[in-house]
């Protein structure tokens, strides 16, 4: 996908900024010819000649060097794709508003490819009003907001606002950017992360789920073409992803609704959410107190909504479902395809190191309704995701 095309990557001021290197590397092994241009700030992150060497090009830093003038206008001319990466909270100010006080600004301003832009910043930052805004204004301009991850930041704490690891960054190029759309004209379904089934007010019923696969899922089927409905349960994530539509839920029975309304006009369903199989018979109306010794919750079942799927599913319908096991894995994979009628089903165990909830990795095993098993190493969820797409493309078009 890769092979010949032509990447400016721009590097800014931001811790973040050591990933450009690894980041060129992994577009040059692909294929790609990468220039680089850094803001000033940036050289104290990271050296303008290792991303020289790496990407076999001189590196851009100044409009002006001694007696001669940087061609800010042929740099966008002559990229197929512009990727800025990291974004810090300062260069996404300045691009927001027009500003051109460095080459990075001035090659952005003069562009004629499309951009994509992976923001680097602290928790705080990221969520103030005025990076919001600021985000919004370059989507508007069509900048393409590759999603921050969620994990340790620069300043010690946890949180969103983390610049998508470079190989996540080399997958949302390639779905939005460089992927063939043999989706195009379909439509999915999506489920994705927990639901919780409330106990009092306080307290609820929950799992682990990050939403971080059917995330995944929604990015690759969006890239590939499909129109997306993508239901959320309670997840920190935040979703900006083009040709997604978020249907944020909370509990069992809200995903249940929103997946019968979504479901009649699916071309692809994928149930990739961890919807919990029981909820409280009652929900207290106010807070339980800590009083007794011990406390007894009747819980009744939820409904199933990969099954009620299954049985309104039509043979233009492509319904896939996941199975979370512990123990007895193929076993209860094979019994799941089979009692809810879906076509694929994506198994994970726990057993498996770095897969399962939380991970930024999965290791998956497909098995289809035709009988074939296909078993992945471990790899990225954008990798999973793309390996599941291709099985359901297979199944669409064979």
């Amino acid at each position: 996908m890769f092979q010949g095309k032509k990447i400016l990557l721009a590097v800014t001021g931001s811790i973040a900024a050591y990933k450009a290197i690894l980041l060129v590397r992994l577009l040059t092994a692909k294929g790609a010819e990468v220039k680089v241009v850094m803001t000033p700030a940036a050289k104290d992150f990271v050296s303008p000649l290792t991303l020289s060497t790496l990407s076999r090009n001189p590196v851009v830093t100044d409009l002006f060097l001694g007696d001669s003038w940087s061609n800010h206008v042929m740099l966008g001319r002559w990229a197929d794709i512009m990727v800025v990466a990291p974004l810090s909270c300062n260069t996404l100010a300045k691009m927001a508003a027009g500003l051109c006080d460095n080459m990075l600004l001035a090659s952005y301003l003069s562009a004629t490819c499309p951009i994509a832009a992976a923001p680097a910043m602290d928790e705080d930052m990221w969520l103030h009003p005025a990076t919001r805004a600021n985000i919004r204004r370059l989507q508007e301009a069509g900048v393409h907001i590759i999603p921050v991850e969620n994990g340790e930041l620069a300043s010690g704490l946890s949180g969103e606002g983390r610049m998508a690891e470079p190989e996540h960054i080399v997958a949302f190029l390639e779905n939005v950017f460089f992927s063939k759309k043999d989706l195009a004209g379909k439509k999915a379904l999506v489920t994705a992360g927990p639901t919780y089934e409330p106990i009092d007010p306080v307290r609820f019923i929950g799992n682990h789920s990050s939403g971080k696969m059917g995330l995944a899922l929604a990015a690759e089927l969006a890239g590939r073409g499909a129109a997306v409905q993508l239901v959320l349960g309670p997840s920190a994530i935040h979703v900006n992803i083009e040709d997604v539509e978020v249907h944020r839920v909370t509990t069992a029975a809200e995903m249940f609704q929103s997946c019968q309304e979504k479901f009649r006009d699916a071309d692809i369903a994928v149930m990739a959410a961890a919807v919990a199989d029981y909820t409280p018979a009652h929900t207290a109306s106010e807070k339980i107190k800590k009083t007794e010794e011990h406390l007894r919750l009747e819980l009744v079942k939820t409904k199933d909504i990969l099954k009620s799927l299954g049985e309104r599913k039509t043979k233009d319908q492509i319904l896939v479902g996941f199975a979370l096991e512990t123990q007895d894995e193929k076993q209860g994979a094979l019994r799941k395809l089979k009692a809810k009628n879906a076509d694929i089903i994506v198994l994970n165990s726990l057993r498996d190191e770095g897969a399962g909830f939380g991970f930024d990795t999965n290791k998956i095993t497909i098995f289809e309704k035709s009988g074939e098993e296909i078993a992945y190493g471990r790899t990225s969820k954008q990798q999973s995701a793309k390996d599941i797409v291709d099985r359901i493309v297979k199944m669409l078009y064979d």
